[in-house]
C-alpha cells in the first residue's frame, strides 16, 4: 500500500474514534472476514492475534513470528477499503520503530500492543517499561509521519485473582500508558463489571476499549458506560463456531 493511502486510512481511524462513541472494530482474522465486515457497513477493523493465529494453525500468544503475521495481514489489509488495526500481542520481541515500520508497510494504521511478554515466560512488563515501549510506538509513528493509533493494553485484571483488588495499579499504569502517548486504553477482562469500567474511564482522558461478545452483550450498555471503543477479541470468531457447529450437526454421519 502507498504512503498516502495508508497515512489517509491512520487519519481517517482517528477522525472515526471521535465520531463514534463506541467506535465498534469487528475483529477479523482473514480476507472473507474483513470483506464481510466491511461491506456489513463498519467504518474500521481490527485484526485479532487469536482467531488469526486459529486460522492459520497457530498457536495464539505469538505462536507466530512478526513476519510471518505481517505476511497474513497484508492481504487482509488490502481486501478493503476502510482502515485496519493489528493486534501485535508483546511486540513480537520487536523494538517500537520495527514494529511500526513492518505494519505500516503492510498498510495498517492501528495497532494493539499488551503487557504480557509471553516470548519471555508470559511476564508482565512493569508500568514503567510498557510505557516506555508505548513512548517509542508514538515516537516511531510520528518520526515516519504516520498517525498510527496506539491501543495500549493492560492484562493486569485478567491476571489478577481478585480484579477489584488490583484497580488501583491498573489505573495508575493506565495513566501512565496515555501519558506516553497511547490513544486508547484497553484493561482487558472487566466487560462484565460496571463498577470496574466505569472507573476505569473516569480515570483517564482518551477513549477506554472494552471487549465485547456480538450476541451475548448489549451495544447501548457499553455506550451508557461511557465505552469508547469496541473490539471483540476471538469471540465474533468463538459465536460463528458454535452457530456453524449447529448448522452442522444434523448433516453428521
Amino acid at each position: 500500500m502507498d504512503f498516502r493511502t495508508t497515512v489517509e486510512r491512520a487519519q481517517r481511524l482517528k477522525q472515526l474514534h471521535a465520531e463514534y462513541k463506541p467506535l465498534v472494530l469487528p475483529t477479523v482474522w482473514d480476507v472473507w472476514s474483513a470483506r464481510t465486515a466491511a461491506d456489513a457497513g463498519f467504518p474500521a477493523l481490527t485484526i485479532g492475534s487469536h482467531p488469526l493465529a486459529d486460522s492459520r494453525g497457530a498457536e495464539d500468544h505469538e505462536g507466530q513470528t512478526f513476519e510471518e503475521v505481517l505476511a497474513a495481514v497484508r492481504p487482509i489489509i488490502a481486501a478493503v477499503d476502510v482502515p485496519v488495526s493489528v493486534d501485535l500481542e508483546a511486540g513480537y520481541g520487536q523494538q517500537p520503530a520495527d514494529l511500526i515500520t513492518g505494519l505500516t508497510e503492510v498498510g495498517g494504521v492501528g495497532l494493539n500492543i499488551e503487557d504480557t511478554v509471553h516470548s519471555d515466560g508470559g511476564r508482565v512488563r512493569s508500568t514503567q517499561e510498557h510505557a516506555a515501549y508505548i513512548a517509542g510506538l508514538r515516537a516511531a509513528a510520528d518520526n515516519a509521519g504516520i498517525p498510527v493509533w496506539v491501543n495500549g493494553r493492560t492484562d493486569l485484571f485478567l491476571h489478577a485473582e481478585d480484579a477489584a483488588g488490583v484497580l488501583d495499579e491498573a489505573i495508575e499504569r493506565l495513566r501512565a500508558l496515555e501519558q506516553a502517548g497511547a490513544d486508547s486504553l484497553y484493561p482487558v477482562g472487566i466487560q462484565d463489571n460496571d463498577d470496574l469500567l466505569t472507573n476505569v474511564i473516569a480515570a483517564v482522558a482518551i477513549p477506554v476499549n472494552s471487549t465485547a461478545h456480538p450476541v451475548k452483550h448489549d451495544l447501548e450498555r457499553f455506550r451508557r458506560l461511557g465505552v469508547g471503543r469496541i473490539t471483540y477479541g476471538p469471540l465474533l470468531q468463538f459465536a460463528m463456531t458454535d452457530t456453524m457447529k449447529d448448522m452442522l450437526v444434523p448433516w453428521a454421519p
